[in-house]
């Protein structure tokens, strides 16, 4: 990046670029990369010792700020049985708030992801959060569907600035050798943010569905504080030299039309990074689906307590943890690092947990929480192993690129997943849902066995 050099001096043709930007005025200022630190370490000793205690920082605060975000965004699927009785909304309007904050989610995350290239990642991840922690207020003040669908629509977008300045940090500060074991581990806090939401949001509704806005958001504003303060921004900027593997020397010759020509032949003309974005669709749709209406279902449908629903929706989430873990483990382990295959075998037998979770009738609870669970470990294999295909197909050089494109496609499943099966609910009830989703696991399944050609295990190059 323009703020880096190779020595990591401080010095030279990197401070140009920082010099030239300052006629920003105001607080667009915050957003400048951080200039290099005056005083760089040369002891090699110190630079390790200061490297693995920023590093674990680094670590730290992206898996804690990307939860908080959580905290401000799936609140919102424990308060719909509760808005829908009190404001008299029907399940299609509901269906499009998560509509709206998905599409404009999936927007977001790929254009901030150009803008969180070239900016301060601390002051990009606070001010994301922040925002959406205050506009969860508003919408906690907000009755009208007019007024709940603009402000939660403005919160997915805000939402949007939460992946890109981690992804931001983790490259900067992790060689390529540790990336795929530190984004890994990385990914927990969706999954720690959503199952921690999910039960505290199940005991807040009982106060009214106003406070499951107001308690996160309160917790979400100390949380951009805490990354404010505790997350750095390149290695440079703290007095260290840049990450060894993380230069990019064709960058720094200004290749800018060779990359643009790499990436539309290795992304946009790639046959196979369509087919597997196509599918991340349909991986996303029973993912959310499952997430937003999720409690909504099971007090409903299954005639379970709400705060129960919070907790069972929770560990949806954390079997959703351990079966990417162990997806990962078996692509590398028996499959020769071919993750379309753990993806396809994932979705078929995502595909019989819905069926079973529909067709078997279970009074317990604890049974019902198992089935919910099995879908979870099934969904989130390919919901994580599918960026791996992707990142595989486009080499490191287009990574996030065709990461990106199949993000656009995972979040404009909300169209169905919100809006639609909201609709589908208000006419022909819960029943009608899980035909949709069996079907949506038969279509991502046939679409992972057209992409099993692609050699999608490793960069070509």
């Amino acid at each position: 990046m323009e703020e880096q050099s190779p020595s990591g001096t401080g010095t030279g043709s990197e401070a140009s670029p920082t010099v030239a930007r300052p006629s920003r005025s105001g607080w667009l200022r915050i957003f400048q990369p951080a200039p290099p630190a005056a005083v760089m370490l040369t002891d090699p000793k110190e630079i390790s010792a200061k490297y693995h205690s920023w590093q674990r920082r680094v670590l730290v605060i992206t898996i804690f700020g990307y939860a908080m975000f959580y905290f401000v965004r799936k609140n919102l699927s424990i308060a719909v049985p509760s808005m829908e009785h009190d404001l008299g909304l029907h399940k299609s309007n509901l269906g499009l708030l998560f509509t709206l904050s998905g599409v404009l989610y999936g927007v977001s995350k790929f254009a901030n992801g150009f803008l969180a290239d070239r900016a301060n990642a601390r002051a990009f991840l606070a001010t994301g959060l922040a925002v959406s922690a205050v506009l969860n207020v508003f919408f906690g003040f907000s009755s009208s569907v007019a007024a709940l669908g603009l402000i939660w629509m403005f919160n997915g977008w805000f939402q949007g600035m939460g992946f890109p300045p981690c992804a931001r940090l983790l490259t900067h500060w992790f060689p390529p050798n540790q990336l795929a074991t530190k984004m890994s581990i990385w990914n927990l806090g969706q999954n720690i943010g959503s199952a921690l939401i999910l039960i505290l949001s199940g005991y807040l509704v009982v106060y009214g569905w106003r406070t499951c806005f107001f308690v996160p958001a309160g917790i979400a504003l100390a949380g951009a504080i805490v990354v404010w303060l505790a997350a750095p921004d390149t290695p440079p900027s703290v007095g260290l030299p840049e990450v060894a593997g993380t230069h990019d020397e064709k960058a720094q010759r200004g290749e800018t039309e060779e990359f643009k020509a790499f990436v539309m032949e290795r992304v946009f003309r790639n046959k196979y990074i369509w087919l597997v974005s196509a599918a991340n669709f349909f991986v996303y749709m029973v993912r959310f689906a499952v997430l937003d209406w999720g409690p909504a279902l099971l007090t409903q449908y299954k005639h379970i307590r709400i705060t129960h629903a919070g907790w069972m929706v929770a560990t949806f989430e954390a079997c959703g943890v351990t079966g990417a873990i162990i997806g990962g483990w078996l692509t590398d382990r028996f499959l020769g690092g071919r993750a379309v295959r753990t993806c396809l075998i994932y979705m078929i037998l995502a595909g019989v947990a819905t069926f079973v979770f529909w067709k078997v009738p279970v009074r317990s609870e604890l049974l019902t929480t198992g089935l919910l669970s099995a879908i979870g470990f099934f969904i989130y294999g390919p919901q994580c192993l599918l960026a791996v295909a992707a990142a595989n197909l486009a080499t490191k050089r287009a990574a996030a690129t065709a990461i990106g494109l199949t993000s656009i496609f995972g979040y404009a499943s909300t169209l169905l997943s919100g809006w639609g099966l909201g609709t589908l609910v208000d006419h022909y009830g819960w029943d009608a849902v899980f035909p949709v989703l069996l079907l949506a696991t038969t279509i991502g399944a046939l679409l992972f066995l057209a992409a099993l050609p692609s050699k999608a295990h490793g960069y070509a190059d």
